[in-house]
C-alpha cells in the first residue's frame, strides 16, 4: 500500500513508537507489557477521537455561569476483539470514562487462519454511537474485518479501527472490505511469515498481556 490513503492514519509520533520498541522486546514483562498497550492505546485514541461531536452546555465557575462545550450525543462504545483487544479498553477510557463497552469473540482457525464469531454484545442503541473496535494486532484483517461485518449488521455507522501493530496484508484487507471506517495504527510492519504472525512483530499480544502460553 502507498501512503497516504484516505481513512487510515499511521502513527509516526516518538511517544508511541518508543513504546511499541519496547513491547516488542522479548524481555518485556506481563505487567510492563500491560501497561504499555494501555498506555499507546490511550496515546492513539488522543488523535483517534479528535472528531466527537461538542455542544454547548452551561456551567457555573467559581466566577460567573458560562456556555462551553462537552461531548454531544450517545456516549462513546469501545468494542475490544477478545481477548487480546481488552488491553486497549482502559487506555480509550481514561480518556473518556464514560464509554460504554461491548465485546466481540472470535477464534482463528489454525489451518486456514479465517476468523469464527463465538460472542458478540454491543451497547444500544448501537447506531447513535462513535465505536471504537480494538485489537493490538491487525495481521491477516480477518477478525478485523468480520468484526466489523459484526457491528455494520447491528446497525453500527460510525466505526473506527485501532491497532498498536499491523501488517500490509492485514491493513489492506480491512480497508478493502471497509473503505468507509477510520483506521488508526501504531506502526506498519514488514509483512506476515508462513504461520500469518506479523514480522517483527512482538508475538502473540493475548499471551504477553495476560501471562499465557
Amino acid at each position: 500500500m502507498e501512503f497516504p490513503i484516505e481513512n487510515v492514519t499511521v502513527f509516526s509520533h516518538p511517544l508511541i513508537q518508543h513504546k511499541i520498541s519496547i513491547l516488542r522486546d522479548k524481555r518485556t514483562g506481563t505487567n510492563e507489557f500491560r501497561a504499555l498497550i494501555e498506555e499507546i492505546a490511550m496515546l492513539m485514541g488522543y488523535e483517534a477521537l479528535r472528531d466527537l461531536p461538542l455542544k454547548e452546555v452551561e456551567v457555573e465557575t467559581p466566577i460567573e455561569t458560562c456556555m462551553t462545550p462537552m461531548i454531544a450525543g450517545k456516549k462513546l462504545a469501545v468494542v475490544p476483539i477478545l481477548r487480546a483487544g481488552l488491553g486497549m479498553v482502559n487506555g480509550i477510557l481514561a480518556l473518556v470514562p464514560s464509554a460504554k463497552v461491548g465485546h466481540i469473540g472470535l477464534y482463528r482457525d489454525e489451518v486456514t487462519h479465517e476468523p469464527h464469531e463465538y460472542y458478540c454484545k454491543l451497547p444500544n442503541p448501537i447506531e447513535q454511537r462513535t465505536i471504537v473496535v480494538t485489537d493490538p494486532m491487525l495481521a491477516t484483517g480477518g477478525s478485523a474485518v468480520a468484526a466489523v461485518d459484526f457491528i455494520k449488521e447491528h446497525g453500527g455507522k460510525n466505526i473506527k479501527f485501532m491497532a498498536i501493530i499491523a501488517a500490509p496484508e492485514g491493513l489492506e484487507r480491512l480497508h478493502k472490505a471497509h473503505p468507509d471506517i477510520q483506521i488508526y495504527v501504531g506502526h506498519l510492519d514488514r509483512q506476515l511469515n508462513e504461520n500469518a504472525y506479523i514480522c517483527p512483530g512482538l508475538g502473540d499480544a493475548g499471551d504477553r498481556i495476560f501471562g499465557t502460553k
